[in-house]
């Protein structure tokens, strides 16, 4: 089958056309169309070879929506004309601990949609069925791709951390996955205080479901709600004063962090010990938690706040992105 897409052909090359064609489809794996197809920054991070992976051409996506074209004959759940949607990962073993387990997404033999193989950003794409998540009726796929993604990275953490809805949370940053985090925590029944370095989005966040916004460049602010907080989610990739945020948290308080943050984290230990806290952090979710979250987001009619593009603009997609003008996810249409 012939699949035309973009590719990065060196590091921080722009996209050009690439197509290329695929072998034979696997007993296990699903073809599927691509309709939309969210951009991340992890997108941008293979496209740059930031985590020293990232082979020539490459074709990044991997917040994708389409329907299945075809599947081979020991596929299971999912068939033809099905709608789906495929995340970070594309395949697990399905026979480690792990997967056994229901953590398929820390299977240690597991294959990432974008890393030795192309992803989204093209018409058609291919995974094993496992990960070829079923799309709730309902549900508008034209936001729906950044769920994928971005959308389960944040409500991970929610089921970990065993968030109630009586609990008083914070999220800090609040940007492509931050905002979602604020929506999926106001659903949920908690109430939301969202930590942001620009006060000029206060009311835009308001808007989103927090019910403060404090804003974490005033030492003060950071000091009016210590030990307050049942759990915080940071979604950063940039070095903070953590022990500002684990003074934030109530005694027996969660800080869990999705965000890459490339620097180690200096996590005083005292902030830990005196008050029971502890500190954690997640990749995406199962395939299980995925459908859940899925069929949340369309009960409460949770989505992303996306802008789209033509799948052909790519470029000028990513350059968006790239210059922090994204409010909030940026999906490219087939």
């Amino acid at each position: 089958m012939k699949v035309n897409g973009y590719a990065a052909t060196a590091q921080k090359s722009k996209l050009t056309p690439y197509s290329y064609e695929l072998g034979p489809l696997g007993s296990e794996e699903v073809d599927i169309k691509v309709y939309y197809c969210g951009i991340c920054h992890s997108d941008l991070s293979m496209i740059n070879n930031e985590w020293g992976m990232s082979q020539y051409p490459f074709v990044p996506g991997h917040e994708i929506v389409g329907e299945v074209l075809a599947a081979g004959d020991a596929v299971k759940k999912v068939k033809v004309g099905d709608r789906v949607g495929l995340g970070w990962m594309s395949s697990s073993c399905m026979s480690c601990e792990q997967c056994m387990d229901g953590s398929h997404h820390l299977c240690a033999k597991s294959e990432a949609t974008i890393v030795g193989r192309n992803g989204g950003f093209a018409d058609k794409v291919r995974g094993h069925w496992s990960w070829a998540i079923p799309l709730p009726d309902g549900i508008d796929m034209s936001k729906a791709g950044p769920l994928l993604c971005g959308g389960i990275t944040v409500f991970n953490p929610i089921i970990l951390a065993g968030v109630k809805p009586t609990d008083k949370v914070g999220v800090i940053g609040i940007g492509g996955l931050g905002h979602m985090a604020i929506k999926f925590l106001k659903h949920w029944g908690c109430e939301v205080v969202a930590f942001s370095s620009n006060p000029a989005k206060k009311q835009e966040i308001l808007n989103m479901g927090a019910n403060k916004v404090i804003n974490s460049r005033a030492p003060e602010e950071l000091e009016s709600i210590a030990g307050q907080l049942n759990f915080i989610l940071n979604t950063t990739n940039v070095s903070l004063d953590w022990n500002s945020y684990l003074t934030a948290l109530a005694p027996k308080g969660r800080f869990h962090t999705v965000g890459a943050v490339l620097e180690p984290m200096a996590i005083p230990a005292f902030s830990l010990i005196m008050g029971e806290k502890s500190v954690g952090g997640s990749p995406i979710g199962s395939p299980s938690l995925t459908k859940t979250m899925l069929d949340f987001c369309v009960r409460h009619q949770i989505y992303p706040e996306v802008e789209e593009f033509a799948m052909s603009d790519v470029n000028e997609a990513i350059t968006h992105l790239e210059e922090g003008k994204a409010r909030f996810r940026i999906v490219l249409k087939n």
